[in-house]
């Protein structure tokens, strides 16, 4: 089904706070996830509010973030178990103001959950002239290459550059899909993609109820398993265990760098600019798939979404999230 923006945003507030937050984290959770269904991620949109559900279901909801130590580039945050949007978010407003002020800045939260698109904040920092670096582990749900039993979190990185036009962010996750694929494909009884997981043998499965008992099969090989490897380690620099609990303790990172301490800022987006237009003018192997800059093709989607008000949705996550 189509549905208008704002009535998305209205029910995605509704959903938090009947769930027990306060009007302004309602307001910054929704923002995220409703970002997330305009640029095509709809796991990580409206259906992730489900997955807060059922989490604070078992676990009592917390909203307070707490300073642990800080420097003047450096701070850590203790989520006390509140959900990672608002974790990060805090973490992301912290950063950009070290950033700015010191030429540098690195945050590190742990004892935190769900903390959506990593591509959301460092368009924040970006929005502010600055290169960021962002890792977030999480839970271990997914399989090192040539492993079949879990071992890392999806395992999320992202590196953002400021341009005058749109920024240059890339964002991967480490894993083949993402746990919120999985969950979505359980909540709606579809199956997942092929040689995507694997069940508690070791054998591949498109059943996301059998994956939730095995693993997640890791992206890239050797080359993605390393990348998840340094991203579920950068997780205890922020402060997690190496190996967190179920949907607890998650470590995020961000680094943020300004580029005016090197160079004039307008300088530097200029090279920035210059080198996203010569990547999209490269001539392609395929003439009906030209080259894209990371962020390019998910900024289009949400302005277009934007232009037209509304997006598509599933049915029955908007059913479940009214009742």
């Amino acid at each position: 089904m189509k549905i208008k923006i704002s009535d998305a945003e209205e029910l995605a507030k509704s959903a938090l706070q009947r769930l027990g937050y306060n009007a302004s984290n309602a307001a910054i959770i929704a923002h995220h996830v409703i970002d997330s269904e305009l640029r095509g991620y709809s796991s990580a949109g409206l259906a992730r509010i489900l997955s807060i559900r059922d989490r604070l279901s078992e676990k009592e909801l917390r909203q307070e973030v707490v300073v642990t130590r800080e420097s003047p580039a450096t701070m850590q945050l203790d989520g006390q178990d509140s959900v990672g949007y608002l974790v990060a978010r805090r973490a992301t407003d912290e950063v950009i103001r070290k950033a700015r002020t010191v030429g540098i800045g690195i945050v590190g939260a742990n004892n935190t959950w769900y903390t959506g698109m990593l591509a959301y904040y460092a368009e924040m920092a970006a929005k502010s002239d600055l290169v960021t670096i962002i890792a977030s582990n999480t839970s271990p749900w997914v399989a090192a290459s040539g492993g079949y039993r879990p071992i890392f979190g999806t395992n999320p990185f992202a590196i953002g550059f400021p341009s005058s036009k749109t920024p240059v962010i890339y964002d991967i996750g480490t894993s083949k899909i993402l746990h919120a694929d999985v969950l979505l494909a359980q909540r709606l009884g579809t199956e997942l993609p092929a040689e995507s997981a694997y069940n508690a043998k070791g054998e591949f499965t498109k059943n996301p109820v059998e994956a939730l008992e095995g693993a997640i099969a890791v992206w890239g090989g050797h080359r993605g398993s390393g990348l998840a490897l340094a991203v579920q380690l950068l997780g205890v620099l922020a402060g997690s265990p190496a190996l967190p609990a179920n949907l607890e303790d998650f470590g995020f990172l961000i680094i943020a760098v300004n580029p005016a301490n090197f160079q004039p800022i307008e300088r530097f987006k200029e090279e920035i600019d210059h080198f996203a237009k010569s990547m999209k003018e490269s001539p392609p192997l395929n003439s009906d798939s030209p080259l894209r800059v990371p962020f390019e093709r998910s900024t289009a989607l949400r302005a277009r979404n934007v232009s037209l008000g509304e997006f598509e949705v599933e049915d029955r996550v908007v059913e479940m999230l009214r009742g």
